[in-house]
């Protein structure tokens, strides 16, 4: 049942990009523009995801177990630290280069789109990069 969901969750999240327009990184590039001809369109779409998030996270808090009877792990933290504010900047910096931050960059992958492959590739080399880096802080000198 739990792969059911996740496939059908997953197929929702996907095609909900591409009708937004999100997996289009023309338009997302069109949206970060604020000083040429920007696109306020994605604002209403990151207002509607924000929207559902918030109550999600609102009903998700009462809950013990998910729908599914899943614990529910929530985070915990709430801590502005460097690494938060540091991540933050690089997906920032690499969404507004790109046109893609990882969800659409996967949909658009799966679409075919040769930028695409370009960015999960990077964007893979750059999750392996952090796990050195992590491991080598945590493993014992």
């Amino acid at each position: 049942m739990n792969l059911v969901a996740s496939f059908l969750a997953g197929l929702v999240f996907g095609l909900g990009l591409i009708v937004s327009g999100m997996a289009n990184p023309v338009k997302v590039l069109g949206f970060l523009d604020l000083a040429g001809d920007w696109d306020p369109s994605l604002a209403f779409v990151m207002g509607g995801a924000i929207a559902v998030g918030t109550i999600a996270f609102f009903v998700a808090r009462k809950r013990v177990v998910s729908l599914l009877g899943a614990p529910m792990r929530l985070p915990a933290s709430r801590d502005i630290d460097r690494r938060l504010v540091g991540g933050n900047l690089l997906f920032g910096i690499g969404w507004g280069i790109a046109g893609f931050c990882p969800g659409p960059g996967l949909v658009a992958l799966g679409m075919g789109e040769v930028k695409a492959l370009v960015f999960v590739a990077a964007m893979l080399a750059g999750m392996g990069i952090w796990e050195l880096l992590e491991n080598r802080v945590k493993a014992p000198q």
